[in-house]
């Protein structure tokens, strides 16, 4: 089951503000699509969806602001 963690994009990164999700709880996923959007104080980023699977949990709200590291979604 994998993990869906903020990565870090650079090293003076320390956290990003996920803007949008563009899938919910539920949705098969494939690898490389678009998964979230976030904003650092720097980029706007897409992440992609790592493993193909199943949504089984979204952890963070849109608008919320996390630390590079943070569990942002599951996916089985």
């Amino acid at each position: 089951m994998p993990d869906v963690l903020l990565p870090r994009w650079g090293t003076s990164m320390r956290e990003a503000t996920l803007t949008r999700w563009y899938r919910r709880v539920g949705d098969q996923v494939h690898v490389g699509e678009p998964l979230a959007d976030l904003v650092t104080d720097k980029v706007e980023v897409t992440l992609e969806v790592p493993e193909s699977g199943t949504v089984r949990a979204i952890l963070v709200e849109e608008g919320a602001t996390v630390p590079v590291g943070t569990l942002l979604a599951v996916i089985e």
